[in-house]
């Protein structure tokens, strides 16, 4: 949700709309267009229809990029199609924009001690990790400067707080995975061959993603032989 707001934000500025105006056509009424560009609540079908006609998006777009898909703007008035490189700099700002937001949600975590830290922190992540992908699908079509501060951005984000969050106690094995590779300055390739692995049960684990037993034993192992180092 944040990143779909963030993204129909963008637009709307790049088109020069503002929102008074929407409200004044019978679009979405400002309350309901601020609350939803900021990712904090998400419009009736309706009138998601009717903001993606205003932003020259073809339906379904919103939707699409709520799922982390590409923002593909149509042509306006007769215009060629664009190009998807010319999306690039309209996600670039989508991702910052998120970034920024869930920045603002990072501030208000509690103590790691906290019993509710890792959860939350965990899910963060988790969103910090869809933008990541979102701005290196970009990435693959066309580098800008735009989407390098957007890699970057989310990247410090991400890193920032994971290294915070393994020194929860409830911390993930993912998490206290991630801050041991790190302090031992190692990289995925690295980490894989030290643990006996391939480098994607790392990354795998790294993204909280399920592991067989065995390489649950071996990651656990890696950890307590860099920490007792």
């Amino acid at each position: 949700m944040v990143r779909a707001g963030a993204a129909a934000a963008a637009r709307r500025r790049e088109l020069n709309i503002s929102q008074r105006s929407l409200a004044a056509d019978g679009v979405i009424n400002a309350g309901a267009l601020i609350s939803f560009e900021k990712g904090r609540s998400w419009p009736r079908q309706a009138t998601r229809a009717k903001l993606e006609e205003v932003l020259q998006w073809p339906a379904g777009t919103i939707e699409r990029v709520r799922r982390g898909e590409s923002v593909r703007a149509t042509p306006a008035r007769g215009g060629a199609v664009a190009e998807p490189a010319a999306d690039v700099p309209l996600i670039a700002q989508a991702v910052i924009a998120a970034a920024n937001t869930i920045g603002a949600t990072i501030e208000t975590l509690p103590a790691p001690v906290d019993p509710g830290f890792t959860a939350r922190a965990t899910a963060i992540l988790a969103d910090l990790r869809q933008l990541e992908a979102v701005a290196s699908r970009a990435a693959r079509i066309q580098v800008t400067p735009e989407l390098i501060r957007a890699l970057s951005t989310v990247r410090s984000r991400i890193d920032e707080l994971t290294m915070r969050a393994a020194t929860a106690p409830t911390a993930t094995l993912g998490q206290r995975l991630y801050a041991a590779r790190r302090r031992a300055n190692l990289t995925v390739t690295e980490t894989g061959q030290a643990a006996g692995v391939v480098e994607d049960v790392i990354v795998a684990a790294e993204s909280e993603q399920p592991l067989a037993d065995a390489e649950v034993r071996a990651v656990e192992q890696l950890i307590s032989q860099i920490e007792w180092r």
